[in-house]
């Protein structure tokens, strides 16, 4: 009972200092750090948004006359004010961490996302022991839903309870674990961030449809880890509406986070559940440094991976995870967007093994225009789908960008080196062939 008990303790108090982590720090939200801060733009109205959704929406038009099976990619702050992800990212996190802390009173503290399981009746009477919900309240919970039929909730179905227990007229109550007082979980919640949360919903609505029918493919970029509970979630309701047939709508995931792989597996999970196509792009990840001085700054566990090496390591866990699911289930894609030889040689490995063929389309590579052709062009010849990743608009944004995917991939000198060195090797045999334009 002890060691079950600091377990608990342990768990609780780990929240408190990571929930600061989803709380708004306006000294992060404009460019920070120098050339490679990222640029979040705090909007004062909705209309920027609306601006941005137009952009978009001429983005897909490009990609569906520039290629078949094109992406477009789209950036979720772009669509909804930051302020609002903080915040909705805030709530979601702080219902899971409940889920967490019952489950490390119950000595399930550190198992794997989805082997933590709550006893339905155990449940229902911690709820009515913390005065959330007496037995009968929590009953109806379940009610009409395909719930704790097994006899167990696990964080999936506790995730799904949220949208239900949201709509009720009475707030839902959490207990703060310092105070000892219940507290609404939604208080943060205003009336008007419940409209900005019906708009952007209805923008990527918009977004969706047109990339539907102009056969585009909609990626939703990964961003900072403060927002990203909320983008996630707003990403997977759109796929559940459009993903019923085919991968319409990725989600990225960023391997430099600790979190990555409970992400993937959990999300994979959701659309087994559901039945649509889990469509995913893995990227490494980009806002380290400022991740680490937010971290640093407002008192919270830092949320990447302690080493590159071990960020290697979570990106092909997370990856095999996927390829695995293409072979078992074929209703998962997976975008491989990485400037890393090792791991593109690593997946066309484990493509060959588990019999996943390039013309299956359910695997494809992406890098940035400009960078690593002597990846790309080889995958394209050999037959694998592989995409250039453009990024446009004015020189003063596009190169904080261009900054932080250099930093994201650490090698990237030394791979300019060698490519340069490779183009040289082809415009000498080409001369000394006399064939220098063929």
């Amino acid at each position: 009972l002890s060691s079950r008990t600091s377990a608990a303790e342990k768990e609780m108090g780990g929240a408190e200092k990571r929930e600061k982590q989803y709380r708004a720090h306006q000294g992060f939200g404009d460019h920070h750090g120098g050339l490679t801060g990222a640029h979040t733009y705090f909007y004062a109205d909705e209309a920027k948004c609306d601006q941005h959704m137009e952009t978009f929406l001429r983005c897909i038009d490009a990609s569906s006359g520039s290629s078949e099976d094109g992406f477009s990619a789209i950036k979720l702050t772009a669509l909804a004010r930051p302020q609002f992800l903080v915040r909705f990212s805030e709530v979601l996190v702080k219902w899971q961490r409940f889920f967490h802390q019952m489950a490390a009173e119950e000595g399930q503290a550190g198992r794997a996302v989805l082997d933590t399981k709550l006893q339905v009746e155990k449940l229902q009477e911690a709820l009515a022991n913390l005065g959330i919900a007496s037995k009968a309240e929590s009953q109806q919970w379940f009610t009409g839903e395909n719930l704790g039929t097994s006899g167990t909730v696990d964080l999936l179905d506790w995730n799904s309870l949220f949208d239900s227990r949201t709509k009720l007229s009475r707030p839902l109550l959490i207990p703060n674990r310092k105070t000892g007082q219940l507290e609404p979980l939604l208080s943060r919640f205003s009336e008007e961030e419940e409209l900005q949360m019906k708009r952007v919903l209805q923008r990527m609505d918009v977004l969706a449809r047109r990339a539907m029918e102009k056969g585009v493919r909609l990626m939703v970029d990964a961003e900072q880890s403060y927002f990203q509970p909320a983008i996630s979630r707003l990403t997977v309701q759109t796929q559940r509406r459009f993903n019923g047939s085919q991968p319409l709508i990725y989600n990225t995931y960023q391997c430099y986070l600790r979190e990555a792989y409970n992400n993937v597996t959990g999300d994979v999970e959701l659309s087994r559940r559901e039945g649509w196509h889990f469509g995913t792009k893995l990227v490494r990840g980009a806002y380290m440094e400022q991740e680490r001085e937010r971290a640093a700054q407002m008192g919270y566990e830092d949320p990447i991976n302690p080493t590159y090496e071990k960020t290697n390591e979570m990106y092909h866990r997370c990856l095999d995870y996927v390829l695995e699911e293409i072979k078992q289930r074929r209703k998962a894609s997976v975008m491989v967007a990485t400037h890393n030889e090792d791991t593109v040689k690593f997946t066309l490995r484990r493509m060959m093994e588990l019999g996943i063929h390039p013309s299956d389309k359910k695997v494809c590579f992406g890098q940035l225009l400009g960078m690593c052709d002597q990846i790309t062009f080889p995958l394209g010849q050999a037959g694998f789908p592989v995409y250039k990743y453009v990024p446009y608009g004015p020189v003063n944004e596009v190169l904080p960008y261009l900054s932080r995917r250099a930093q994201e991939n650490r090698g990237f000198m030394q791979r300019a080196n060698r490519e340069r060195d490779l183009l040289w090797k082809e415009v000498k045999r080409r001369l000394l062939s006399g064939n220098l334009f063929s």
